[in-house]
């Protein structure tokens, strides 16, 4: 037993968010750690990584057999436990190597750091861990899938002995989590302890040793993996069996709301480019676009919301008006809402309360004559927050405390404010627990019942398969398979993603 924590409790004021937590970690052990949103997960590593230092808590923490006293981060770090968190703390402004060696450069003469010798070192450390990019590359170029698997790296670099992955897969493409896989069982084989976060379930039959459930702060269960099948694992998370995670809808599909044709777009910023992407969007269906990473799939509802790349050439229509340039006001103002997979970078004021996000972009809506209606904002806000179950302290809460599942519900309501015509939803269920996910889900076919249409990026393939009417795959910029239901297997859009693109895209 390399690692163990005992009967541990802390309390926030009057909220408790750990009641006689129980866990432990074996030298050379994938231990996973499953629990809803708001379980006490975070709170549990923050508690063994000197975020909450000794003191702070009650109950004990032993690594080695011996008492581990962490009075800060620092502390646990020097003790061989590293955190790779789910929201990333990589800076942009830098490149990936300088990110690699962020506060521990190495120096020529003992004083000047040297940049060549970084990169030499980044690129080993890269190549050994099957990372393929560019040491030099700045940081702002990468995709937030390419920036997780820097900052796992950046962490493995430590040779720490304990290491906790928060959400590690929730932004890779399926090709990068095959690395991560690699990589992980790797540092398994060489006796490191590791606790794993997921919400994927199916992750963990392949990767865990052992899995402990948490449910309302208390440990709930902890089982070996071959007893923790995904129902049983559902079952102990949420209090309750799940039949039916994707629930079929009988919406029938109305007019085309979003229509785009022979849509080519150019970013002289990274590079990118979208080019022949043609595809219509009915009222009362949801639209998939799968692909894998930087296929493109951000980038085309980056532009179609106005906030990336020049139109070169093509068409847009919404609700059967064109969609010339403009930013996201004039985008909210048409009908068309955009939820962001980067909801703490793009998609939320984090030092803001609850209530400011939730209304953010729908005060137009909420004023007259440039005044705005205080009585009616609560009222909308109060509606929206119980409606999506937002667990929090109140419409007062600080947004940025809250757990990332709440955060992003946050962000859906202050998009589903603005009443769109047509929701765009990119990797929405990002960091979000199976309970959270069959909500969205609901909220998804509820919108859908309503006559909106949902266009819907997922790296998930059973979601992406289980949600959607049709798909759309991309590949480097270009269309290169359109699905019906029940033509989109996993293996067929896996091949479309790494196909050719088609001679003329069909607008479905």
């Amino acid at each position: 037993m390399i690692l163990s924590a005992r009967h541990l409790t802390k309390r926030f004021g009057a909220v408790t968010a750990l009641a006689d937590v129980s866990f432990d970690l074996r030298a050379g052990e994938i231990h996973a750690l499953c629990g809803e949103n708001g379980a006490g997960k975070s709170t549990l590593i923050k508690l063994l990584s000197g975020v909450h230092p000794f003191g702070s808590y009650q109950g004990e923490l032993v690594l080695d057999g011996q008492e581990a006293r962490f009075a800060s981060i620092r502390d646990a770090q020097d003790a061989g436990i590293a955190v790779i968190y789910q929201e990333l703390s990589c800076i942009d402004e830098l490149s990936v190597a300088e990110n690699l060696f962020l506060g521990r450069p190495p120096r020529r003469l003992g004083i000047f750091v040297d940049r060549p010798e970084a990169e030499r070192r980044a690129a080993a450390a890269l190549a050994r861990f099957g990372v393929g990019l560019d040491p030099a590359a700045p940081m702002r170029s990468l995709g937030i899938g390419q920036k997780q698997l820097v900052e796992i790296v950046k962490a493995l670099l430590r040779e720490s002995r304990v290491l906790i992955l928060d959400e590690p897969t929730a932004a890779l493409a399926e090709h990068e989590v095959e690395v991560l896989v690699a990589i992980l069982r790797d540092l398994r084989a060489r006796g490191i302890g590791l606790i794993y976060i997921s919400h994927r379930l199916e992750e963990l039959a392949r990767l865990a040793d052992r899995v402990t459930v948490l449910r309302d702060g208390a440990t709930v269960a902890t089982l070996p993996i071959a007893a923790a099948d995904p129902e049983t694992l559902v079952r102990h998370m949420v209090g309750r069996d799940v039949r039916d995670l994707y629930p079929r809808r009988s919406t029938p599909l109305g007019t085309p709301l979003l229509e785009v044709r022979d849509l080519a777009v150019a970013s002289g910023r990274d590079g990118l480019r979208l080019t022949d992407i043609s595809f219509d969007l009915h009222a009362g269906e949801v639209l998939g676009v799968g692909g894998l990473m930087g296929a493109g799939r951000t980038e085309l509802l980056a532009h179609l919301y106005g906030t990336w790349g020049d139109r070169i050439s093509g068409r847009v229509q919404l609700d059967g008006r064109p969609l010339h340039a403009g930013g996201p006001a004039a985008r909210l103002r048409a009908g068309l809402a955009f939820v962001t997979e980067d909801r703490r970078r793009y998609g939320l004021c984090l030092e803001q309360t609850v209530g400011f996000n939730l209304s953010l972009s729908s005060l137009g809506r909420l004023s007259h004559a440039g005044v705005l209606a205080r009585g009616a904002e609560a009222a909308r806000n109060r509606e929206w927050y119980e409606k999506l179950g937002i667990r929090a302290a109140g419409l007062a809460a600080i947004v940025g405390r809250l757990s990332g599942g709440n955060q992003q519900k946050v962000v859906l309501g202050k998009a589903l404010m603005t009443l769109p015509r047509v929701i765009m939803l990119d990797e929405p269920t990002r960091g979000i627990d199976v309970g959270a996910k069959m909500e969205l889900y609901a909220l998804v076919n509820a919108l859908t019942a309503a006559g909106c249409a949902v266009l819907l990026v997922s790296s998930e393939l059973p979601e992406l398969i289980g949600l959607s009417d049709r798909i759309l795959v991309l590949s480097r910029g270009r269309l290169t398979g359109v699905f019906e239901r029940e033509q989109a297997t996993p293996e067929a859009l896996m091949r479309a993603a790494l196909a050719a693109p088609l001679a003329r895209p069909d607008a479905a």
